[in-house]
């Protein structure tokens, strides 16, 4: 062989090389630990949910794309779901009481993968009176009028955290159904600075729980003004929003004429819930990061929480 033949088939091999270490490098799995979110369907006006692939599936951490490792729909084997419906024993009893037939429907219709518990704000915190169970009958009968008594829960949203911070570890979605006023009467600056309610939106981000709301007047509703109902109002849809679930609310001091609507569609979006993973960026240490997850059909809107705990990246 000679010189240049040599030369020739060295800067070959080289060439060879050096190609296959640019696809290795594109196709080797992305540095970073790997975080996890429930996603909600939701079908834009005048359309129907359809089975969205992986590939149509975009997830952002400022503008840079993340690789995702798991996209599957929440049903069959991976259908789990632990719901705690949370009411607020501020709410006026009177107004819920027809409402009554609705919940029990509801709790009635839900899949047997789905284990319900039923809790009560009061004090700050969430009474349990049924925990979580894969009995529906048993949850059904667990409810109760609220107590209707003035300033029995100052703030919604401690009793959420605690909801939140004593609920163990679990492979299933986590989700509550919170019926309340939203008025947090430990904060009464009615601006968007409510540190109670940053806090549960915090805790729940962490947790993976998606928080999905209903207005309801609470006692002494009438007596204060509506710009006190407009925060409470905005309190709850800001949970709902920040979490990745849902707020239904239609006016300042009257409630629904019924929730059945309400309680329909969320029934409808629990059944059109995707399970993320995704690797996120190289940070080191564990912490919640903006997250936005959206796709690439156009007639679907992807619903999840506005940020994501990663774990540490070892």
């Amino acid at each position: 062989m000679s010189r240049t033949q040599v030369v020739n088939t060295v800067v070959a091999a080289l060439v060879v090389a050096l190609g296959s270490c640019g696809l290795a490098a594109q196709t080797a799995p992305a540095a970073g630990a790997t975080a996890k979110m429930v996603v909600t369907e939701q079908a834009r006006q005048g359309s129907t949910e359809a089975q969205i692939p992986a590939q149509d599936v975009n997830v952002y951490q400022g503008h840079e794309r993340d690789q995702v490792t798991r996209w599957v729909p929440a049903s069959g084997e991976n259908a789990g779901l632990e719901l705690y419906i949370l009411f607020d024993d501020d709410s006026v009893a009177s107004m819920l009481a027809t409402q009554w037939g609705d919940f029990r429907h509801f709790i009635m219709e839900q899949p047997e993968s789905t284990k319900i518990g039923i809790a009560y704000m009061r004090n700050g915190s969430a009474r349990v009176v049924q925990a979580l169970t894969a009995d529906h009958q048993l949850a059904a009968k667990a409810l109760r009028l609220p107590l209707s008594a003035g300033g029995i829960n100052g703030s919604p949203y401690f009793a959420l955290d605690d909801l939140v911070k004593h609920w163990p570890a679990t492979q299933d979605r986590r989700e509550v159904l919170m019926i309340s006023d939203g008025v947090d009467r430990y904060y009464e600056s009615a601006d968007i600075f409510d540190p109670y309610l940053e806090k549960a939106v915090k805790d729940a981000q962490r947790a993976g729980v998606v928080v999905n709301v209903i207005y309801t007047p609470g006692v002494g509703t009438f007596y204060r003004s509506n710009w006190h109902t407009l925060w409470g109002q905005t309190y709850l849809t800001q949970t709902a929003k920040e979490t990745g679930g849902a707020s239904y609310y239609i006016g300042f001091t009257a409630p629904a004429v019924a929730f059945a609507p309400f309680l329909d569609d969320l029934t409808r979006r629990l059944n059109h819930q995707y399970l993320l993973s995704f690797v996120a960026g190289p940070e080191k240490r564990a912490g919640l990061e903006p997250v936005r997850v959206n796709t690439t059909e156009s007639n679907t809107e992807l619903i999840a929480a506005a940020k994501v705990f990663v774990p540490e990246n070892r």
